[in-house]
């Protein structure tokens, strides 16, 4: 071979390095769409015409781009591009992240995480931060809206530590305290070593942490420099060049006009060609397809410009976004591997391969536990995830919407643990058939379109649930209560008999028993008054008058001055000393203890707890 033909070799072989796939997660509300917008406007306003692509449902920020704009850092971060560029995926979100599943990992290679350097950690950026861990994806952290900071007066467009030059003293001690406060400590908080990225020496132990303005474009240049050159550092043994056989994820499932079902699909090894045999996973089963057609938008000068038609093109190299059209999609599932077989031979091997991984995540574990219903596998995945880190069982896990069988195995749950009757819904719709059978059961339907509110909605129902139960058997439980007879006060010695009494310790309410210090059963507190007033409760300290229904007589039976107690039943008394030891006042429990020790006179074992 020439040394001519070598050169144009090694240069086809450099064009297919696969670029890095980069998600952005956070918070809703932190900044995700508006730094993924900022990110390719910048790109724009950098005028490299033709190297700007788009893909579906990703997009390519090519490395000259990332030089140029990180031109006034070299002296900071020396660095020379060797990977063809970053590819962002378009659609920001914890629960798109979660589709991009592969086994034993994430498709992506690497994750941007936003936080609000005001507002700090939120519910979905903890969330976010344990699917990376699960993932094991690295990421470095946006501390976003620096522009918000008191005293701080915005540089469009320009590197941070420049920026960071031009504040006020007050501003950048601002600056530094919400970025301890609220993102690095947190951090911390989480096992994750942390820093100002231009702090760090060694990137392998230290999370950076790049300031940033995504509506200012502040700091942007350091988040692009700092990216692409520990993707290219620590990454360079995954990222291969583009040879073989593609495997993929199915990002989204989408109506194609005039060809019906396609898939978006994230490609991130290998080469997809038209033509080629597929195999992916569906609600049935495996897909094995041909594909008809690949669709990548238009060759973009103005990345801005959306909805850009779609073109066929003959064949994709990873890492890469596009739309394949295949006959048979329509029964195929987001979040499903995609792989290429080169027969068919290998296509059924494949498949039982697609199988085994879809069943694994497809649950149908504890007798007792929650239904759940996902939108699609990566998010079924991920709320699996998200319940078991809480504890909370699963009976039954799937994709797809809430059907009436959905409520017959709630149904079934509830009768072995009636808090976890219940089918928790993420992005799904619910079937009129299984709504009509929640309502005949009484199986409560949880649905939303964001799993930590899911979750919370879940938890708030559980927590209301089990705290009216507590509320209603603790009702049903005689508390332990000590009373003296006020000599002087017998206003009626029989049937029934009425007293003034003083309440020594604990309570008294009507319905209690009562027993003499010797542990003999005198009859049942009917009413308990106070100046006329009928009342609920009478508490230690307080003087009030009571009448006894029952065999007892004033006189016979008992006397002014004799001290009386509830008489407990042991149930209750067991309840007391162990479920519900922390609902019973010092008071209480001082009496409790001298019933036990009457009722121990007669029966030894009276409340014993092991």
């Amino acid at each position: 071979m020439s040394s001519q033909a070598s050169a144009a070799a090694k240069q086809a072989a450099g064009r297919r390095l696969r670029q890095p796939i980069v998600v952005v997660l956070g918070h809703v509300d932190h900044g995700k769409t508006t730094l993924l917008d900022k990110i390719r406007g910048t790109v724009v306003a950098a005028k490299e015409p033709g190297l700007i692509t788009q893909h579906v449902g990703a997009s390519v920020v090519p490395a000259s781009v990332i030089e140029k704009l990180a031109e006034p850092l070299k002296k900071l971060i020396p660095f020379k591009l060797i990977i063809p560029g970053l590819l962002f995926i378009d659609t920001p979100g914890h629960e798109l992240f979660a589709n991009l599943r592969r086994r034993g990992g994430s498709v992506a290679d690497f994750a941007i995480l936003v936080v609000d350097i005001n507002e700090g950690f939120q519910p979905q950026t903890y969330e976010s931060i344990e699917i990376l861990r699960q993932r094991r994806v690295p990421f470095i952290v946006a501390a976003n809206k620096i522009d918000r900071i008191p005293g701080w007066r915005p540089q469009p467009d320009t590197p941070f530590i420049i920026s960071f030059q031009r504040q006020s003293q007050r501003a950048r001690e601002e600056l530094e305290r919400r970025l301890w406060d609220n993102v690095i400590a947190k951090l911390y908080e989480l096992g994750f070593q942390a820093d100002r990225f231009d702090r760090i020496k060694d990137f392998t132990k230290t999370v950076a942490v790049i300031p940033v303005s995504a509506k200012t474009g502040e700091g942007i240049a350091e988040l692009l420099a700092v990216l692409a050159g520990l993707a290219q550092r620590y990454l360079q043994n995954r990222l291969r060049y583009a040879e073989g056989p593609a495997r993929g994820v199915i990002l989204e499932l989408r109506e194609q006009p005039g060809v019906g079902t396609a898939a978006d699909v994230i490609i991130y090894d290998g080469v997809l060609r038209r033509g080629d045999i597929i195999v992916t996973g569906g609600l049935g089963g495996p897909v094995i397809t041909r594909v008809r057609a690949l669709l990548m938008p238009k060759p973009l000068q103005e990345i801005r410009v959306a909805k850009r038609e779609l073109e066929p093109v003959e064949e994709v190299y990873a890492a890469a976004g596009v739309r394949v059209v295949a006959p048979g999609l329509e029964e195929a599932v987001a979040g499903a591997p995609i792989y290429v077989a080169r027969d068919e031979e290998e296509a059924r091997k494949l498949a039982e391969s697609v199988r085994r991984e879809i069943e694994a995540l497809r649950i149908k574990t504890e007798a007792e536990g929650v239904v759940i219903k996902a939108d699609t596998l990566g998010s079924l995945e991920a709320l699996t995830e998200a319940l078991k880190r809480k504890g909370i069982p699963i009976r039954y896990a799937d994709v797809g919407p809430i059907a009436k069988r959905d409520v017959i195995e709630a149904a079934a749950s509830r009768e072995l643990n009636k808090y976890y009757g219940v089918i928790l819904g993420f992005n799904v719709k619910v079937l009129p058939e299984a709504e009509e059978e929640a309502k005949r059961f009484n199986v409560p339907i949880f649905t939303h379109n964001v799993i930590y509110q899911l979750l919370e909605e879940f938890e708030k129902w559980l927590r209301e649930q089990k705290e009216a139960d507590k509320r209603r058997e603790l009702e049903q439980l005689v508390r332990p209560g000590k009373i003296r007879i006020l000599p002087g006060y017998v206003f009626r010695r029989s049937n029934p008999a009425i007293v003034g009494v003083e309440v020594l310790g604990g309570i008294i309410k009507p319905g209690y028993p009562l027993m003499r210090e010797d542990g003999k059963r005198i009859g049942v507190i009917h009413q308990i008054q106070d100046r006329g007033k009928s009342l609920k409760e009478a508490r230690a300290g307080m003087a009030v008058a009571i009448s006894i229904r029952g065999h007892v007589m004033v006189g016979r039976h008992i006397d002014e001055g004799d001290v009386l107690y509830t008489d407990v039943p042991e149930k209750h008394a067991i309840l007391w000393l162990t479920k519900y030891k922390s609902e019973l006042s010092d008071d209480e429990m001082v009496v409790l203890k001298e019933i036990i020790k009457i009722k121990r006179k007669q029966n030894p074992t009276y409340a014993l707890t092991l």
